[in-house]
């Protein structure tokens, strides 16, 4: 046992060790980070946690939050008192405070945990960092917006920040150099990171981003109509108003199982695009100014062009064939789907602000492009691989880091993900469909062991080497602000800038190229002007 003083009481700890390597590290976990938001705090902005008496147990994770598994579509009722956070530490009484990895997981924000099913510490522990992983609200405990002063939307990206404010005012006490935090994530956890470097509410509290597959300007992580589906959402549970506070109370007398799983689609795409990378009906949104604080109140892309971003380096990309993963779901549905409603491969944000001639016109050219005016079946996964890929992250990801403007000192690397071994358990379920790469989350595999995989790992093996490279290159950003400090690991990391668009392959090893997806970009871009709409 091994015990900290936080700013809410005592905690005790435990020694672990990793494996396969067997390094000695100190685990933190279920440590709340505010107060439980039930009652009239649900759908609310995140209050201060609460103190406690003692020496309080920290060696079981708190619960997960209230969801619907995005993949194995388990309803998990837990509790709503689930802001919690874990922590991780190699030494936490080092010569000099240790650099802080804060990791945002992903699920489309309505699903996931930090837990250690999904994220073990062990791969990260032998680099010299901390390693701190929390729980958020999700779906629409999370992200329910009546644009009212007491509801104006955010509820779960409000709490990462309580999390990140937590981690500055107590990191020390592990270990950690409040200084020297870097924000990342994955999926809806890389879209949350960069929407942390526009928000104001997050000014200050880290130095560094890392973001894996997301961005604001993806699909599924830009708004729709958020107060119309709050109403829509009440009027599917038994609630027809108009009255945002009636429907307030509503919510919050109803039990925690009748918010999940619901479908409030505004429009029949919606629907039909309901799978892992297209649609999420609650997720950020632009709130209302009330006041006080907010956490974005101007669509990302504006931010942008304002230049309303938090001064902090910036490590960013994807991998080189995301969709995979889910890739026999997405078969089992193309041809009831996309075959038979054309305007399905057109982008929600096309879709939403065109007229029906521009959509079909626009679907034409996108389906001559992709698969040659043919349907979408078995015998063209690779096709579809490429428009499902561009369409959910490729486009988007670099659209975001082309307008990021330079704000400070704040440097950009971008990193493209292609490795391939038995640990993609996502990219590998290509194979039957002859395609092969690095999906969706595969990454993760490389840097915090999932227990729900099971994944052996020996210390001598290639995946072992491939474990180590990913490692090392993610850590060194988050000790130096810069993916390779010296040329050991066989490249010297470019900046990324407009000009050149310099980044790096995650391969075997390290290759430095330019304009990654530089196909994909072009034709979305022509399609873009196409439609007046703003690249």
């Amino acid at each position: 046992m091994v015990t900290v003083k936080v700013q809410q009481g005592w905690l005790s700890g435990e020694q672990l060790k990793t494996a396969p390597e067997g390094t000695p590290y100190f685990s933190f976990k279920g440590i709340p980070y505010a107060a439980p938001p039930v009652g009239k705090l649900r759908f609310k902005a995140p209050q201060p946690p609460l103190p406690w008496e003692g020496i309080r147990k920290a060696t079981e994770h708190g619960p997960r939050c209230p969801q619907v598994d995005i993949f194995t579509q388990e309803t998990i009722v837990s509790s709503e008192d689930c802001l919690n956070l874990n922590v991780y530490s190699p030494d936490i009484a080092p010569d000099s405070p240790l650099p802080v990895l804060f990791f945002i997981h992903g699920g489309g924000f309505k699903g996931g945990s930090g837990n250690q099913d999904r994220y073990t510490p062990d791969f990260l522990m032998s680099h010299g960092i901390i390693l701190v992983t929390i729980n958020y609200r999700l779906d629409a405990l999370g992200f329910l917006c009546l644009d009212t002063e007491e509801v104006p939307g955010n509820a779960g990206m409000k709490d990462q920040v309580a999390a990140l404010r937590w981690v500055r005012d107590n990191i020390a006490s592990f270990g950690g150099d409040p200084n020297n935090v870097t924000v990342s994530g994955e999926s809806a956890g890389g879209a949350s990171t960069c929407y942390h470097l526009l928000s104001p509410m997050s000014k200050g509290l880290f130095k560094k981003a890392i973001s894996m597959s997301g961005a604001p300007v993806c699909d599924w992580a830009t708004p729709f109509e958020p107060r119309n589906r709050a109403f829509l959402f009440g009027r599917q549970l038994g609630l027809n108003t108009k009255d945002p506070q009636e429907l307030l109370d509503f919510l919050q007398n109803l039990p925690v199982e009748k918010l999940l799983n619901n479908n409030p689609a505004l429009l029949s795409f919606e629907d039909h695009n309901n799978h892992l990378y297209k649609h999420y009906h609650f997720i950020p949104v632009v709130e209302k100014d009330f006041g006080g604080e907010h956490f974005l109140t101007v669509h990302p892309m504006q931010a942008l062009k304002d230049k309303n971003i938090n001064d902090a380096d910036l490590f960013i990309g994807y991998a080189n064939e995301e969709t995979l993963t889910g890739i026999d779901n997405f078969m089992g549905t193309i041809e009831e789907t996309f075959n038979k409603y054309p305007e399905l491969v057109v982008p929600k944000k096309i879709l939403i602000s065109s007229t029906p001639e521009t959509i079909l016109k626009v679907a034409e050219l996108i389906r001559d492009h992709y698969f040659k005016g043919a349907n979408v079946t078995k015998d063209n996964v690779r096709e579809f691989v490429s428009f499902a890929n561009a369409t959910s992250f490729v486009t988007d990801i670099n659209r975001f880091i082309t307008h990021l403007p330079r704000v400070g000192k704040g440097k950009r690397y971008m990193y493209r993900f292609s490795t391939v071994s038995k640990r993609n358990v996502h990219g590998n379920a290509g194979a039957k469909y002859g395609v092969v790469g690095a999906g969706h989350m595969d990454v993760l595999m490389y840097l915090m062991d999932a227990q729900m995989y099971d994944l052996k790992t020996k210390k001598n093996s290639r995946e072992f080497e491939l474990i180590t490279l990913v490692c090392t290159v993610f850590s060194n950003f988050v000790k130096y602000g810069n993916p390779t400090p010296d040329s050991s690991l066989g490249a010297v990391w470019p900046e990324y800038d407009n000009a050149s668009k310099r980044y790096v392959d995650i391969g075997d090893t390290l290759t430095v190229a330019s304009s990654p997806d530089a196909e994909a970009v072009s034709f979305w871009r022509s399609i873009f002007e196409y439609v007046g709409h703003e690249y």
